[in-house]
């Protein structure tokens, strides 16, 4: 028998606020991390005891092409006016059937930094726009 093939990173949508929204060539930011303080025991030698401690996510990242579309603009100048606007983000994996496979769901986000390519009048590569996301931590479903 054959094992499934592993999904592909190309095949994703993201979602904000349950609505699909625009392509994006690029997510970061799928992580969860534990901390953890060691624990030397007295007379234990051949190991370490790992305490976990909290929980952290880092900034979720989106990037895509700039259109004329200004929603992640216009939500980062609410922030920046001091209007926090929060939303929930959902990261959508697909197959190659474009069938859902995977949903990692960001809590509460909103935008901390906006940042578009630097513009150089000898290149020709599409100007990218970033936005990254502080949000109340990420589930999988």
């Amino acid at each position: 028998m054959r094992s499934p093939d592993p999904y592909k990173v190309f095949r994703f949508v993201v979602e904000i606020n349950g609505t699909r929204v625009g392509g994006f060539s690029e997510v970061t930011g799928l992580e969860v991390r534990t901390e953890v303080d060691d624990y030397r025991e007295g007379g234990v030698n051949d190991y370490v005891h790992k305490i976990p401690k909290e929980t952290r996510y880092p900034n979720l990242t989106l990037k895509r092409g700039i259109t004329d579309a200004r929603e992640f603009w216009d939500w980062h100048q609410q922030i920046v006016g001091g209007d926090i606007e929060r939303k929930s983000v959902t990261v959508v994996l697909l197959d190659a059937q474009q069938q859902e496979k995977w949903r990692w769901a960001f809590r509460d986000a909103y935008p901390v930094k906006w940042n578009g390519t630097d513009l150089n009048a000898t290149g020709n590569t599409v100007v990218v726009e970033s936005i990254e996301l502080a949000h109340h931590g990420l589930t999988k479903s």
